[in-house]
């Protein structure tokens, strides 16, 4: 029972390209490419490193799907895929350009004349020092992107997307309990986050080792870390680890996830070494009521900008503003960050099935940052709390 929850189906993948074929065919497409790792990963299963060697998902309106690839990746993708089309060429830049051979396939699925192409990006982006024709002059066709609706697609959750993203959770929730553990004064984020990702992802292979797949290119199991997020560096959201070492009267901002066969979530904590003062509680305390308030906020067939909206009026209301530096959360699935966002410019309706981090936060110079992030599903009637660490300030104290 275990092996139909913890993977997408093969029926999945095909009913996302069917999808796809109906949007192809309503904007009056000669066919769709698809350039991006996390694109091809969505619609075929194909998990991959990209690299200066292009690779592509083609599906023509004709409704055949194939994968252009390079031949290192050749057996991977047709193992992975089970496409009857998976095109190589040998190597990049090869005596000829891998392009040459893409417009070939591209012609005989039908999908280069006269009309319009649609993709996520007008050829293949530079990584790692490729060069290349773009898709509108390879084909000269006119490139329509079809980001956007790429990201409508992804952002409405199956319930295997759900029960992934659920035991994303778990494992996160574990790698943080050990990262909350082994933070004491005197050690290093580093060691703290590498024990503490460690040892969680080894007691998740102990318990699920063989229904377990990454698809991800960043990290095979659970893990947690500080990112340099310590005392008067947590007043910085997006700081990067600096082997900080841990002091009394530490204010931490804690980062915990977990790739389930690509899909991921987000658990966030502030944490103290020692009991928190009086204004570090007080800004606390608001934060955690400023992420009370969104989740109130969350409802299907609201506005996104609705739920930022209303943080920001509890910001304004207890003059909190000095404070804000960023949006109230974002959609996550394949990627660590995906639209649409909880933000007052974001007009996307809300739906059932979405998936959010909820991550308001106050950033004090002299302070520290105070900042939860929960992972939630929205219902019919409002959200699921996927992520379910404890959020109130004594049971994130470290003692000294």
């Amino acid at each position: 029972m275990m092996t139909t929850v913890l993977r997408i189906s093969r029926e999945e993948f095909d009913g996302r390209s069917q999808a796809l074929l109906a949007y192809l065919k309503n904007e009056n497409l000669t066919g769709i490419v698809l350039f991006d790792s996390v694109n091809v990963l969505y619609f075929t299963g194909f998990a991959f490193i990209p690299t200066e060697r292009p690779i592509a998902f083609a599906l023509s309106a004709a409704g055949e799907r194939a994968l252009f690839v390079p031949r290192l990746e050749l057996e991977h993708a047709r193992a992975e895929t089970g496409f009857d089309r998976v095109d190589h060429y040998l190597e990049y830049p090869g005596t000829s350009h891998p392009m040459a051979a893409f417009k070939q396939m591209l012609t005989e699925m039908g999908i280069v004349g006269d009309g319009r192409i649609g993709a996520d990006m007008d050829g293949y982006p530079w990584i790692f020092g490729y060069e290349g024709p773009t898709l509108s002059d390879l084909t000269g066709m006119i490139f329509v992107n079809i980001q956007s609706q790429l990201n409508r697609m992804q952002a409405v959750k199956s319930q295997a997307e759900l029960a992934l993203i659920r035991e994303s959770c778990k494992w996160a929730h574990l790698a943080h309990k050990l990262l909350q553990n082994y933070t004491a004064v005197g050690v290093t984020e580093t060691e703290v986050g590498q024990r503490a990702s460690h040892e969680a992802t080894m007691a998740m292979l102990n318990a699920i080792g063989p229904l377990y797949r990454s698809q991800n290119m960043w990290s095979d199991g659970p893990s947690a870390y500080y990112r340099g997020q310590i005392g008067r560096n947590a007043a910085i959201p997006h700081a990067l680890a600096n082997n900080i070492v841990f002091q009394s009267g530490d204010v931490l901002v804690t980062g915990a996830t977990c790739p389930v066969w690509g899909y991921l979530s987000e658990l966030e904590r502030t944490m103290f070494i020692g009991e928190p003062n009086a204004e570090q509680k007080r800004l606390f305390d608001h934060m955690k009521a400023a992420q009370e308030v969104a989740f109130d906020a969350i409802k299907p067939g609201k506005q996104c900008r609705e739920v930022d909206t209303a943080v920001r009026a509890y910001y304004d209301q207890h003059n909190l503003m000095p404070y804000w530096k960023h949006h109230t959360g974002h959609n996550i699935g394949l990627r660590y960050h995906e639209g649409p966002f909880l933000d007052t410019g974001d007009e996307t309706i809300i739906q059932t099935g979405m998936v959010f981090t909820v991550e308001p936060g106050l950033y004090a110079p002299n302070l520290g940052g105070f900042r939860h992030s929960d992972t939630v599903a929205v219902t019919a009637d409002g959200i699921e709390m996927m992520t379910y660490y404890p959020r109130d300030w004594p049971s994130l104290v470290i003692p000294v």
